[in-house]
Protein backbone atom coordinates (compact mmCIF):
# COMPACT_ATOMS: atom_id res chain seq x y z
CA UNK A 1 0.00 0.00 0.00
CA UNK A 2 0.71 3.44 -0.37
CA UNK A 3 2.45 5.41 2.73
CA UNK A 4 1.91 9.02 1.31
CA UNK A 5 4.20 12.05 2.21
CA UNK A 6 6.01 9.71 4.61
CA UNK A 7 9.53 11.67 4.89
CA UNK A 8 11.60 8.66 5.75
CA UNK A 9 13.90 8.82 2.89
CA UNK A 10 15.47 11.88 5.12
CA UNK A 11 15.57 10.38 8.29
CA UNK A 12 16.06 6.53 8.41
CA UNK A 13 18.72 6.76 5.87
CA UNK A 14 19.90 10.25 5.01
CA UNK A 15 21.27 9.02 1.88
CA UNK A 16 17.66 10.20 0.45
CA UNK A 17 18.12 13.67 -1.37
CA UNK A 18 14.55 14.51 -2.56
CA UNK A 19 11.64 15.88 -0.94
CA UNK A 20 9.84 19.41 -1.43
CA UNK A 21 7.36 21.97 -3.40
CA UNK A 22 6.11 25.95 -3.57
CA UNK A 23 6.49 28.97 -5.36
CA UNK A 24 8.94 31.26 -3.75
CA UNK A 25 7.30 34.73 -3.94
CA UNK A 26 3.64 35.60 -3.35
CA UNK A 27 1.01 34.23 -0.56
CA UNK A 28 1.54 30.67 -1.89
CA UNK A 29 5.50 30.35 -0.14
CA UNK A 30 5.23 27.29 1.53
CA UNK A 31 5.41 27.45 5.35
CA UNK A 32 8.78 27.31 6.96
CA UNK A 33 9.52 23.71 8.77
CA UNK A 34 11.33 24.43 11.94
CA UNK A 35 10.55 21.21 13.55
CA UNK A 36 9.39 17.29 13.70
CA UNK A 37 5.84 17.27 15.43
CA UNK A 38 7.16 15.58 17.93
CA UNK A 39 11.00 14.75 20.10
CA UNK A 40 12.52 11.35 18.46
CA UNK A 41 12.52 9.02 21.02
CA UNK A 42 16.12 7.62 22.17
CA UNK A 43 16.18 4.81 20.39
CA UNK A 44 14.67 6.42 16.84
CA UNK A 45 17.83 8.91 17.19
CA UNK A 46 20.60 5.75 17.56
CA UNK A 47 17.95 4.00 14.54
CA UNK A 48 18.67 7.23 12.50
CA UNK A 49 22.66 7.62 13.40
CA UNK A 50 23.28 3.95 12.45
CA UNK A 51 21.58 3.67 9.58
CA UNK A 52 22.99 6.59 8.09
CA UNK A 53 26.31 4.42 8.00
CA UNK A 54 24.30 1.67 6.16
CA UNK A 55 23.98 4.52 3.37
CA UNK A 56 27.66 5.73 3.36
CA UNK A 57 29.11 1.76 3.53
CA UNK A 58 26.41 0.94 0.47
CA UNK A 59 27.51 3.94 -1.57
CA UNK A 60 31.35 3.38 -0.82
CA UNK A 61 30.45 -0.18 -1.40
CA UNK A 62 28.78 -0.86 -4.73
CA UNK A 63 30.53 2.46 -6.63
CA UNK A 64 33.70 1.69 -7.03
CA UNK A 65 32.13 -1.61 -9.28
CA UNK A 66 30.85 0.96 -11.66
CA UNK A 67 31.17 -0.16 -15.10
CA UNK A 68 32.65 2.47 -17.42
CA UNK A 69 29.36 3.05 -19.74
CA UNK A 70 27.62 3.91 -16.45
CA UNK A 71 29.90 6.31 -14.62
CA UNK A 72 26.84 7.35 -12.31
CA UNK A 73 25.60 6.09 -9.06
CA UNK A 74 22.23 6.76 -7.50
CA UNK A 75 21.12 4.64 -4.65
CA UNK A 76 17.83 4.62 -1.96
CA UNK A 77 19.56 3.15 1.12
CA UNK A 78 16.15 3.46 2.29
CA UNK A 79 14.31 1.50 -0.07
CA UNK A 80 17.00 -1.00 0.31
CA UNK A 81 16.64 -1.35 4.08
CA UNK A 82 12.83 -1.74 3.81
CA UNK A 83 12.78 -4.29 1.77
CA UNK A 84 16.17 -6.15 3.31
CA UNK A 85 14.33 -5.20 6.53
CA UNK A 86 11.53 -7.25 5.76
CA UNK A 87 13.47 -10.01 4.93
CA UNK A 88 15.33 -9.28 8.29
CA UNK A 89 11.81 -10.14 10.03
CA UNK A 90 12.14 -14.13 8.94
CA UNK A 91 15.55 -14.79 9.86
CA UNK A 92 17.07 -15.87 13.17
CA UNK A 93 20.15 -17.02 14.59
CA UNK A 94 23.35 -15.63 12.79
CA UNK A 95 22.16 -14.60 9.45
CA UNK A 96 19.53 -12.25 11.61
CA UNK A 97 22.37 -10.93 13.60
CA UNK A 98 24.22 -10.19 10.53
CA UNK A 99 21.43 -8.69 8.90
CA UNK A 100 21.01 -6.53 12.18
CA UNK A 101 24.53 -5.39 12.36
CA UNK A 102 24.79 -4.50 8.99
CA UNK A 103 21.51 -2.19 8.27
CA UNK A 104 22.42 -0.40 11.74
CA UNK A 105 20.31 -2.10 14.26
CA UNK A 106 22.82 -3.98 16.20
CA UNK A 107 21.65 -4.31 19.77
CA UNK A 108 18.36 -3.45 19.34
CA UNK A 109 15.33 -6.51 19.80
CA UNK A 110 13.37 -7.23 16.87
CA UNK A 111 10.34 -5.66 18.09
CA UNK A 112 12.04 -2.54 18.72
CA UNK A 113 13.84 -2.83 15.34
CA UNK A 114 10.32 -3.20 13.59
CA UNK A 115 9.17 -0.57 15.79
CA UNK A 116 11.36 1.97 14.59
CA UNK A 117 10.56 1.15 11.22
CA UNK A 118 6.84 1.82 11.80
CA UNK A 119 7.56 4.38 14.42
CA UNK A 120 9.14 6.63 12.29
CA UNK A 121 7.60 6.52 9.03
CA UNK A 122 4.15 7.84 10.73
CA UNK A 123 5.79 10.39 13.18
CA UNK A 124 6.96 11.81 9.25
CA UNK A 125 3.95 11.42 7.20
CA UNK A 126 2.24 14.99 7.07
CA UNK A 127 5.57 17.01 7.85
CA UNK A 128 5.66 18.63 4.73
CA UNK A 129 2.19 18.60 2.77
CA UNK A 130 4.37 20.05 0.24
CA UNK A 131 6.06 17.33 -0.91
CA UNK A 132 4.65 14.22 -2.47
CA UNK A 133 5.88 11.09 -1.42
CA UNK A 134 4.78 7.68 -1.27
CA UNK A 135 6.48 4.36 0.61
CA UNK A 136 5.13 0.95 -0.40
CA UNK A 137 5.89 -2.26 0.82
CA UNK A 138 4.83 -6.22 -0.42
CA UNK A 139 5.33 -9.36 -0.34
CA UNK A 140 4.67 -12.35 -3.39
CA UNK A 141 4.81 -15.57 -2.26
CA UNK A 142 4.84 -18.87 -4.02
CA UNK A 143 0.98 -20.52 -4.14
CA UNK A 144 0.75 -23.60 -1.73
CA UNK A 145 4.19 -22.89 -0.50
CA UNK A 146 4.76 -23.21 3.26
CA UNK A 147 5.05 -20.02 5.11
CA UNK A 148 5.07 -18.78 8.85
CA UNK A 149 1.85 -17.29 9.39
CA UNK A 150 2.94 -15.04 12.08
CA UNK A 151 6.06 -13.69 9.68
CA UNK A 152 3.29 -11.94 7.44
CA UNK A 153 1.62 -10.80 9.96
CA UNK A 154 4.79 -9.30 11.40
CA UNK A 155 5.59 -7.09 8.00
CA UNK A 156 1.71 -6.10 7.53
CA UNK A 157 2.05 -4.29 10.95
CA UNK A 158 5.49 -2.58 10.97
CA UNK A 159 5.80 -1.94 7.00
CA UNK A 160 2.43 -1.74 6.32
CA UNK A 161 3.15 -4.58 3.27
CA UNK A 162 0.82 -5.94 1.19
CA UNK A 163 0.84 -9.54 1.44
CA UNK A 164 -0.49 -11.72 -2.12
CA UNK A 165 -0.15 -15.55 -2.92
CA UNK A 166 0.36 -16.00 -6.47
CA UNK A 167 0.95 -18.98 -8.91
CA UNK A 168 4.68 -18.14 -9.91
CA UNK A 169 3.80 -20.94 -12.71
CA UNK A 170 2.17 -18.94 -14.09
CA UNK A 171 3.80 -16.24 -16.78
CA UNK A 172 0.95 -13.74 -15.85
CA UNK A 173 2.44 -13.46 -12.20
CA UNK A 174 5.35 -11.76 -13.19
CA UNK A 175 3.03 -9.16 -14.98
CA UNK A 176 1.25 -8.62 -11.27
CA UNK A 177 4.43 -8.18 -9.67
CA UNK A 178 5.91 -5.76 -11.81
CA UNK A 179 2.43 -4.14 -12.46
CA UNK A 180 2.65 -3.50 -8.30
CA UNK A 181 6.07 -1.95 -8.88
CA UNK A 182 5.26 0.58 -12.43
CA UNK A 183 2.05 1.67 -9.68
CA UNK A 184 3.75 2.23 -6.91
CA UNK A 185 6.21 4.52 -8.70
CA UNK A 186 4.24 6.23 -10.86
CA UNK A 187 5.48 4.42 -14.35
CA UNK A 188 9.24 5.28 -13.29
CA UNK A 189 10.22 1.76 -12.60
CA UNK A 190 8.24 -0.51 -15.07
CA UNK A 191 9.55 -3.72 -13.56
CA UNK A 192 11.92 -5.12 -10.54
CA UNK A 193 11.83 -8.99 -11.51
CA UNK A 194 12.99 -10.19 -14.80
CA UNK A 195 11.97 -14.02 -14.62
CA UNK A 196 10.46 -16.42 -11.65
CA UNK A 197 12.69 -19.27 -11.30
CA UNK A 198 10.97 -22.42 -10.17
CA UNK A 199 13.31 -22.12 -6.65
CA UNK A 200 12.09 -18.91 -6.07
CA UNK A 201 9.51 -18.65 -3.38
CA UNK A 202 9.13 -15.05 -2.00
CA UNK A 203 9.61 -11.81 -3.61
CA UNK A 204 10.49 -8.89 -1.14
CA UNK A 205 9.41 -5.22 -2.52
CA UNK A 206 9.70 -1.67 -1.29
CA UNK A 207 8.95 1.30 -3.80
CA UNK A 208 9.49 5.05 -3.36
CA UNK A 209 8.61 7.60 -5.48
CA UNK A 210 8.77 11.67 -4.51
CA UNK A 211 8.18 14.68 -6.41
CA UNK A 212 8.58 18.31 -5.12
CA UNK A 213 9.56 21.32 -6.02
CA UNK A 214 12.40 23.42 -4.96
CA UNK A 215 11.75 26.47 -2.36
CA UNK A 216 13.04 28.55 -5.03
CA UNK A 217 12.83 27.55 -8.45
CA UNK A 218 15.33 28.23 -11.12
CA UNK A 219 14.12 30.38 -13.94
CA UNK A 220 14.07 27.93 -17.42
CA UNK A 221 15.54 31.43 -19.01
CA UNK A 222 18.58 31.08 -17.31
CA UNK A 223 19.30 27.36 -18.29
CA UNK A 224 22.25 27.41 -20.71
CA UNK A 225 24.80 24.62 -22.33
CA UNK A 226 27.52 25.04 -20.11
CA UNK A 227 31.00 22.94 -19.49
CA UNK A 228 31.00 19.97 -17.92
CA UNK A 229 34.47 18.11 -17.24
CA UNK A 230 34.38 14.83 -17.27
CA UNK A 231 36.83 12.75 -14.68
CA UNK A 232 39.00 11.41 -17.62
CA UNK A 233 39.73 15.65 -18.32
CA UNK A 234 37.41 15.59 -21.47
CA UNK A 235 34.71 18.25 -21.69
CA UNK A 236 31.07 17.65 -22.42
CA UNK A 237 28.20 20.40 -22.97
CA UNK A 238 24.83 20.01 -20.79
CA UNK A 239 22.30 22.04 -19.88
CA UNK A 240 23.13 24.21 -17.02
CA UNK A 241 20.71 25.77 -14.79
CA UNK A 242 21.50 28.73 -12.80
CA UNK A 243 19.72 30.22 -9.85
CA UNK A 244 20.12 32.88 -6.73
CA UNK A 245 18.83 30.18 -3.83
CA UNK A 246 17.60 32.41 -0.93
CA UNK A 247 17.71 29.58 1.55
CA UNK A 248 20.61 27.84 0.55
CA UNK A 249 22.93 26.12 3.33
CA UNK A 250 26.22 26.76 2.04
CA UNK A 251 29.81 25.80 3.24
CA UNK A 252 33.41 26.21 2.54
CA UNK A 253 35.57 23.46 4.23
CA UNK A 254 39.41 23.24 5.15
CA UNK A 255 40.77 22.04 2.58
CA UNK A 256 38.65 24.10 0.01
CA UNK A 257 35.83 21.35 -0.46
CA UNK A 258 32.20 23.24 -1.03
CA UNK A 259 29.35 21.64 0.55
CA UNK A 260 25.31 23.32 -0.61
CA UNK A 261 22.06 22.11 0.53
CA UNK A 262 18.92 23.16 -1.78
CA UNK A 263 15.95 23.51 0.12
CA UNK A 264 12.70 21.73 -0.96
CA UNK A 265 9.11 23.06 -0.33
CA UNK A 266 8.87 23.96 3.54
CA UNK A 267 12.71 24.01 3.99
CA UNK A 268 12.42 20.72 6.29
CA UNK A 269 14.56 18.69 3.85
CA UNK A 270 16.91 19.03 1.05
CA UNK A 271 19.47 18.15 -1.48
CA UNK A 272 23.10 18.17 -0.26
CA UNK A 273 25.59 18.66 -2.90
CA UNK A 274 29.40 18.08 -2.54
CA UNK A 275 32.23 19.36 -4.64
CA UNK A 276 35.61 17.90 -4.06
CA UNK A 277 38.27 20.52 -3.73
CA UNK A 278 40.98 21.10 -6.39
CA UNK A 279 43.20 18.48 -7.08
CA UNK A 280 40.67 15.76 -5.60
CA UNK A 281 38.08 13.73 -7.10
CA UNK A 282 34.67 12.63 -6.20
CA UNK A 283 36.07 9.15 -5.21
CA UNK A 284 37.82 11.05 -2.24
CA UNK A 285 34.92 12.43 -1.00
CA UNK A 286 32.98 9.03 -0.97
CA UNK A 287 36.02 7.52 1.04
CA UNK A 288 35.74 9.60 3.33
CA UNK A 289 32.04 9.61 4.03
CA UNK A 290 30.98 8.22 7.51
CA UNK A 291 28.91 9.51 10.07
CA UNK A 292 31.37 11.70 11.56
CA UNK A 293 32.34 13.58 8.36
CA UNK A 294 28.73 13.81 7.76
CA UNK A 295 27.45 15.65 10.75
CA UNK A 296 30.64 17.84 10.26
CA UNK A 297 29.14 18.87 7.00
CA UNK A 298 26.29 19.20 8.25
CA UNK A 299 26.84 21.16 11.18
CA UNK A 300 28.93 23.70 8.84
CA UNK A 301 26.47 24.80 7.05
CA UNK A 302 25.37 28.10 7.49
CA UNK A 303 22.28 30.15 5.73
CA UNK A 304 23.24 32.48 2.55
CA UNK A 305 21.98 33.43 -0.35
CA UNK A 306 23.73 31.35 -2.63
CA UNK A 307 24.44 31.21 -6.67
CA UNK A 308 24.03 27.91 -7.46
CA UNK A 309 24.53 26.39 -11.63
CA UNK A 310 24.40 23.06 -11.56
CA UNK A 311 23.86 20.79 -14.67
CA UNK A 312 19.98 19.50 -15.61
CA UNK A 313 19.62 15.78 -15.60
CA UNK A 314 17.66 12.61 -15.85
CA UNK A 315 19.21 9.34 -15.01
CA UNK A 316 18.50 6.06 -14.41
CA UNK A 317 20.71 3.47 -11.91
CA UNK A 318 20.19 -0.72 -12.13
CA UNK A 319 22.14 -3.15 -9.88
CA UNK A 320 22.31 -5.92 -7.72
CA UNK A 321 23.43 -5.37 -3.77
CA UNK A 322 24.11 -9.08 -2.81
CA UNK A 323 28.07 -8.79 -3.54
CA UNK A 324 28.25 -5.39 -1.37
CA UNK A 325 26.16 -6.22 1.61
CA UNK A 326 28.19 -10.11 1.87
CA UNK A 327 31.08 -7.73 1.87
CA UNK A 328 29.80 -5.13 4.28
CA UNK A 329 29.17 -8.39 6.46
CA UNK A 330 25.96 -10.68 6.11
CA UNK A 331 27.32 -13.08 3.85
CA UNK A 332 25.33 -16.16 5.76
CA UNK A 333 21.88 -14.92 4.47
CA UNK A 334 23.07 -15.54 0.81
CA UNK A 335 24.03 -18.98 1.99
CA UNK A 336 21.76 -22.36 1.28
CA UNK A 337 23.80 -23.84 3.95
CA UNK A 338 24.10 -21.20 6.72
CA UNK A 339 20.79 -18.57 6.15
CA UNK A 340 18.81 -19.50 9.11
CA UNK A 341 14.93 -17.63 7.79
CA UNK A 342 13.39 -20.39 9.69
CA UNK A 343 10.62 -17.71 11.54
CA UNK A 344 9.76 -16.76 7.48
CA UNK A 345 9.57 -20.69 6.50
CA UNK A 346 9.80 -24.04 7.54
CA UNK A 347 12.37 -24.69 4.54
CA UNK A 348 15.89 -25.05 5.49
CA UNK A 349 17.00 -23.96 2.63
CA UNK A 350 15.70 -20.95 2.65
CA UNK A 351 18.17 -17.72 1.46
CA UNK A 352 18.29 -14.59 -0.49
CA UNK A 353 19.21 -15.20 -3.90
CA UNK A 354 18.99 -11.79 -4.66
CA UNK A 355 18.63 -7.86 -3.96
CA UNK A 356 17.97 -5.63 -6.99
CA UNK A 357 17.44 -2.17 -7.12
CA UNK A 358 16.60 0.43 -9.94
CA UNK A 359 16.35 3.85 -9.25
CA UNK A 360 15.63 7.08 -11.52
CA UNK A 361 15.83 10.81 -10.56
CA UNK A 362 15.28 13.80 -12.17
CA UNK A 363 16.47 17.07 -11.58
CA UNK A 364 14.92 20.26 -13.85
CA UNK A 365 13.97 23.78 -12.82
CA UNK A 366 11.21 22.90 -10.84
CA UNK A 367 12.05 20.24 -8.51
CA UNK A 368 13.17 16.90 -8.36
CA UNK A 369 11.39 13.71 -9.25
CA UNK A 370 12.68 10.27 -7.86
CA UNK A 371 11.73 6.55 -7.54
CA UNK A 372 13.44 3.23 -6.35
CA UNK A 373 12.25 0.09 -6.05
CA UNK A 374 14.20 -3.21 -4.05
CA UNK A 375 13.58 -6.86 -4.88
CA UNK A 376 14.46 -8.91 -2.52
CA UNK A 377 14.36 -12.73 -3.74
CA UNK A 378 14.19 -15.69 -1.46
CA UNK A 379 14.80 -18.80 -2.91
CA UNK A 380 15.50 -22.03 -1.90
CA UNK A 381 18.03 -25.46 -3.59
CA UNK A 382 15.57 -27.90 -4.59
CA UNK A 383 11.91 -26.62 -6.31
CA UNK A 384 10.02 -28.90 -3.41
CA UNK A 385 7.31 -31.26 -3.73
CA UNK A 386 6.43 -31.56 -7.23
CA UNK A 387 7.87 -33.27 -10.52
CA UNK A 388 6.75 -32.35 -14.18
CA UNK A 389 7.43 -34.90 -16.51
CA UNK A 390 7.60 -33.11 -20.08
CA UNK A 391 10.56 -34.50 -21.35
CA UNK A 392 11.78 -38.05 -21.85
CA UNK A 393 11.36 -39.80 -18.47
CA UNK A 394 12.48 -43.21 -16.57
CA UNK A 395 9.88 -45.19 -15.31
CA UNK A 396 9.08 -48.78 -12.76
CA UNK A 397 7.14 -50.35 -11.42
CA UNK A 398 8.39 -52.38 -8.43
CA UNK A 399 6.75 -54.06 -5.17
CA UNK A 400 7.55 -51.59 -2.58
CA UNK A 401 8.16 -54.47 0.55
CA UNK A 402 10.12 -56.51 -1.20
CA UNK A 403 11.92 -54.27 -3.71
CA UNK A 404 11.13 -56.61 -6.96
CA UNK A 405 11.12 -54.90 -9.65
CA UNK A 406 8.28 -55.28 -12.00
CA UNK A 407 8.52 -53.19 -14.92
CA UNK A 408 11.17 -51.01 -16.29
CA UNK A 409 11.89 -48.29 -18.89
CA UNK A 410 12.05 -44.92 -20.49
CA UNK A 411 9.61 -42.81 -21.90
CA UNK A 412 10.95 -40.45 -24.83
CA UNK A 413 7.71 -40.00 -26.87
CA UNK A 414 4.20 -40.48 -25.09
CA UNK A 415 2.22 -40.02 -27.91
Amino acid sequence: MWIRNGVVAGVILSLAVVQGCGDPTGPSKPKQITELPRALSLNEQTVIARANDFGFDLLKTVDPDRLPDAPNTILSPLSASMALGMAMAGADGETFTEMQQVLGFQGMSREDINASYKGLTELLLELDPKVEMAIANSAWSRSGFPFQADYFNAITDAFSAEVQELDFDNPASLDVINGWVNDNTNGKIQEIIDAISPLDILFLINAVYFKGDWTTKFKKSDTAPGTFRLESGSTVQVPMMRGEIEEAGFARLQGDRTIAELPYGGQAFGMVVALPAPGETVDDLVSDLDAATWASWMSSLQIHETTVRMPKFELEWDGQFKDALQAMGMPAAFDPMAADFSRMTPAIDAHISSVRQKTYMKVDEEGTEAAAATAVTVGVTSAGFGITLDRPYLLAIRERLSGTVLFLGVVRDPR
